[in-house]
């Protein structure tokens, strides 16, 4: 089920909404909250209800190895951790959680490799990956490690099903802390219904879903066209295709995340912030504090930091720097292309420190095109689903290609024809250009001028205008539904 489906908005929301509160008036709160869960695993079953018992086993492994690696002896009632070590345990439960992943998202790369390497001819599974299996095993890790720390205060087992099923991130994020969130399910005053926080969750559930469907789906024409149907691409139409993925994934992602803080917001729980206005950064630090901030936080304090962090020299500094990212790659996908993404931006996290440490400065308007285009660039990678796909696109940005300019120029500038410069259809390959190069146009101004969903649901006043630009996206986006796409961190 997608947050952009008529199902989801007109019939499983407004009917999770209502059954839920309802058991709260009752004051049926953990009939409420086990509803919750079963609407969650509806929810997440919509799509293959084999999908299901993956899900409730890994739950319930984490959830006795959390209850295990607990300091309460009551908690213990398995006696294991009489047996063996807590860290032991949690190593144990790691390891239990990335080969599930890696069996499900990695088995058929590796034989892959194997197979070129070797000569061998091992045949390729028929695996299909389960939706949203990243981001639940990690959200599920970071419980294993805070429980470990002593750091997860209670234990109630259909809570702990809430906090990992819980509809509104559980597909696509964000990555979820036990400690931040299991308080809030928790607090009774969550239970009642709050108008206010309803009308700030339609408003920004609104702003989420023009974003994805006015907005990302647009731009997907042309990046798909250029990605997977261009056989060949000039100087246009690559930056056309690179810039409008570019777009599309942060208008797609973003729309994704602001529809599950607002769904979140009508039930009274507030989930992280997962976007700050990420291309609005001046350099690869800052972008990787804004863009996918939950992820960001799961890499920094489970892997950079047990590393070592920055604690034992630059040369080691650098060294975790690299292998943080490279691996941030690969839990995006299984793909090479995946991991030369993160080595990229694991280089420029490198480069980037050691000009801070050298104190060079650079101008705002410089040090913002620089990332930018860097973020651009490196995007492609993650996109493209060969390697062939990647260089398509790059030596056309490069205008290997040739560089075309729109036919009613020729007159003017025909003596551009002598440095290689023709006169054609611009993006013929990709579609509409001008339409291309003016949503391009309106993606930067968007980016760059535009205050983001978070910093006007600070300033949010419910009055006749609120209610009118909620309308507009909202209506807008409901005309636009006729054709339904997931979204893209579905597929990682």
């Amino acid at each position: 089920m997608l947050f952009n489906s008529y199902e989801f908005i007109f019939a499983f929301l407004p009917i999770t909404f209502f059954i839920y509160f309802y058991l709260n008036s009752k004051r049926l709160t953990i009939a409420a909250k086990g509803f919750l869960v079963f609407a969650s695993l509806f929810f997440y079953s919509w799509w293959d209800i084999a999908y299901l018992p993956l899900i409730l086993s890994s739950i319930f492994f984490n959830y006795l190895i959390g209850t295990t690696l607990s300091k309460s002896s009551e908690n213990n009632k398995l006696g294991l951790n009489k047996t063996f070590s807590k860290k032991s345990i949690l190593v144990f439960g790691i390891v239990c959680n990335v080969a599930l992943l890696g069996y499900f998202k990695y088995t058929n790369f590796f034989l892959e490799n194997f197979n070129g390497i070797f000569g061998s001819n091992i045949p390729l599974q028929h695996i299909i990956l389960p939706l949203g299996i990243s981001f639940f095993t990690f959200t599920q890790i970071a419980f294993l490690v805070d429980a470990y720390k002593n750091e997860v205060k209670e234990y109630d087992l259909v809570r702990y099903m809430l906090f990992v099923t819980y509809f509104p991130h559980l597909l696509a994020g964000p990555i979820l802390h036990h400690k931040e969130m299991m308080p809030q399910f928790a607090n009774l005053k969550n239970s009642v219904v709050n108008y206010r926080n309803i009308a700030v969750g339609l408003f920004i559930f609104s702003i989420g879903l023009f974003k994805k469907v006015i907005i990302a789906d647009t731009f997907a024409v042309w990046a798909n066209a250029g990605f997977d149907t261009a056989t060949t691409l000039n100087f246009f139409e690559a930056w056309a295709t690179s810039l409008s993925y570019t777009f599309q994934l942060y208008f797609d992602f973003s729309g994704y995340t602001d529809m599950a803080i607002g769904i979140s917001l009508m039930f009274n729980i507030k989930l992280p912030i997962n976007f700050n206005s990420p291309y609005k950064a001046l350099n690869i630090q800052d972008f990787w504090r804004r863009w996918h901030m939950t992820l960001s936080r799961f890499l920094r304090d489970y892997i950079y930091i047990p590393l070592g962090g920055n604690k034992n020299g630059n040369f080691r500094t650098y060294v975790n720097l690299m292998a943080t990212f490279v691996i941030g790659g690969f839990w995006h996908g299984a793909g090479w292309t995946f991991l030369f993404w993160g080595f990229l931006h694991g280089l420029a996290l490198c480069i980037h420190r050691v000009w801070s440490n050298l104190g060079f400065k650079m101008w705002t308007w410089l040090a913002w095109f620089i990332t930018f285009n860097f973020v651009n660039v490196a995007w492609i990678f993650f996109r493209a689903k060969e390697w062939d796909d990647a260089i398509k696109v790059l030596m056309g940005m490069m205008g290997v290609n040739g560089i075309v300019l729109a036919e009613k120029y020729n007159l003017i500038f025909s003596f551009l024809t002598n440095y290689g410069i023709t006169f054609d259809r611009v993006t013929e390959n990709i579609g509409d250009g001008s339409k291309s190069l003016i949503w391009i146009l309106f993606g930067i101004f968007f980016i760059l001028f535009f205050k983001n969903s978070m910093e006007k649901s600070k300033k949010f006043k419910i009055n006749i205008k609120t209610l009118f630009i909620t309308l507009i996206y909202f209506l807008s986006s409901i005309l636009s539904l006729n054709q339904i796409s997931e979204f893209l961190y579905f597929n990682f």
